[in-house]
């Protein structure tokens, strides 16, 4: 069941990089110590890596009540929105890079009761997705360019992050803001500084001997001189 620990500062764990022969057991153990769960659909095309599909996040709706933070790095995420919602999904995250007026995209992920996130890879800049914010539930930074986990962080992402942070409070948003890729304790306070407030964690969590003691260790970084 889960247990916020912090309303606004979130920790997304990516399954991308948890051990798919026991799936449903390192979900099941860190699911009670998370905010969201963090799941990574590649189709091949947008991304040259494939990952899961919806029968594997069917599997694993039972195993928890945590949200499912489906990240769709697919050319025609959009066709999947009403089977991801029937499989377990509870909010999507399209890419500006496929959708450069995501206008409908949005639409179309509320009609099928999802929130909308909207992803922009490390060299799209804040102007490209500057006029899109209002439209998000979450705006995504990938601070690694998307289709593998274990990446190192790419520190020019975070002024993109102060740039959107920015537009979100003089605007009056509750718009999140999401940063993804290369997050673990070195790097989580950055991030969180800059203006983001989920953090997508994939081998600093699943890749640990410990992941629920990687969690809690991320969640004492972003305690830390707030």
């Amino acid at each position: 069941m889960l247990c916020r620990v912090d309303t606004t500062l979130q920790i997304a764990p990516s399954i991308l990089a948890a051990d798919f022969s026991r799936l449903g057991e390192e979900v099941s153990a860190v699911a009670p110590h998370i905010d969201l769960l963090h799941v990574d659909v590649m189709d091949g095309h947008f991304v040259p890596n494939i990952s899961l599909g919806i029968p594997v996040i069917a599997s694993l709706r039972p195993v928890t009540d945590v949200k499912f933070d489906c990240h769709l790095m697919m050319l025609n995420p959009d066709f999947y929105f009403e089977p991801l919602r029937s499989a377990g999904a509870d909010s999507v995250s399209v890419h500006l890079e496929v959708f450069p007026n995501p206008t409908d995209a949005a639409r179309g992920a509320r009609a099928s009761d999802l929130d909308f996130g909207l992803a922009v890879n490390p060299p799209t800049p804040f102007d490209a997705v500057e006029p899109y914010i209002e439209l998000c539930d979450m705006v995504v930074v990938m601070s690694v360019n998307p289709g593998f986990g274990g990446q190192s962080f790419i520190e020019a992402t975070l002024k993109k992050v102060e740039l959107i942070r920015n537009f979100v409070e003089s605007h009056g948003l509750l718009t999140d803001i999401q940063v993804d890729g290369g997050i673990g304790a070195a790097n989580i306070r950055r991030a969180r500084d800059a203006g983001a407030n989920v953090f997508v964690a994939g081998s600093s969590v699943f890749g640990t001997a410990d992941p629920v003691q990687a969690i809690e260790e991320l969640r004492g970084k972003l305690r830390e001189a707030q």
